[in-house]
């Protein structure tokens, strides 16, 4: 992949994504997720999507997008940076718009600690040592703890408290959990790409929080869903 083309093609086709979308979504992270409809971006992307590095600036200017969303990306970089993304897509997001962050919980991993366990918690360690754990002596959730933390480039994994403080700290309001693929905004339903792990898995390991930036009244004060605040 030629990333450095790539670059020098993102100013076209982010603006023709732009003024060819009455609606404009950005994702950041897609990876093989290539969702329609949507400006799909990645660090090393895809054919299907343009240039972005999620830890510096975005290639766009303030209040270009409706919707940012991103799944299992934040994770892998680590906590300052993470609120530096956030802050991004606080930036390129209207007065109105929503963000919808999907990422590893930590919670599922203190869950898959815990003595008693479902059947699909142990079919999950059961499938996480098969396939990434080599030489790991027994089916244990230590060693699946353990790799998970640090597998895959993973540096920070946040809990619920935490990423709500983050994405408030940049600036959302009104931030609410959601269940994987379900949101009350339609635009922001049957996103993540469930199929890229065995049934179930996903679902047991993702946090997902929508937060929404503000709208301000002429006397600068923010509103909350169109009532003032």
């Amino acid at each position: 992949m030629n990333t450095r083309l790539f670059k020098k093609k993102n100013p076209l086709r982010i603006s023709e994504y732009l003024t060819t979308h009455a609606v404009r979504k950005l994702q950041i992270g897609s990876g093989l997720n290539i969702l329609e409809g949507w400006l799909n971006s990645d660090l090393n992307p895809s054919a299907d999507a343009v240039s972005v590095d999620a830890t510096k600036t975005f290639p766009f200017v303030e209040g270009s997008f409706d919707y940012v969303y991103s799944e299992h990306m934040i994770e892998h970089i680590d906590y300052k940076t993470g609120v530096q993304m956030l802050a991004e897509c606080y930036r390129v997001l209207g007065p109105g718009g929503k963000v919808r962050i999907a990422t590893p919980d930590l919670a599922f991993l203190i869950e898959l600690y815990r003595k008693s366990k479902t059947a699909l918690q142990k079919a999950y360690i059961n499938w996480a040592t098969d396939w990434f754990i080599e030489n790991a002596p027994a089916y244990e959730d230590t060693f699946v703890i353990n790799n998970f933390m640090r597998a895959w480039g993973h540096t920070f994994i946040y809990d619920e408290k935490v990423l709500r403080y983050a994405m408030a700290r940049v600036g959302f309001m009104d931030t609410c959990r959601c269940e994987l693929r379900q949101s009350s905004d339609p635009e922001l339903r049957g996103l993540e790409h469930e199929r890229r792990l065995p049934k179930g898995f996903l679902r047991l390991e993702t946090l997902v929080l929508e937060g929404t930036k503000p709208v301000y009244d002429a006397n600068g004060k923010a509103r909350r869903r169109g009532k003032a605040s």
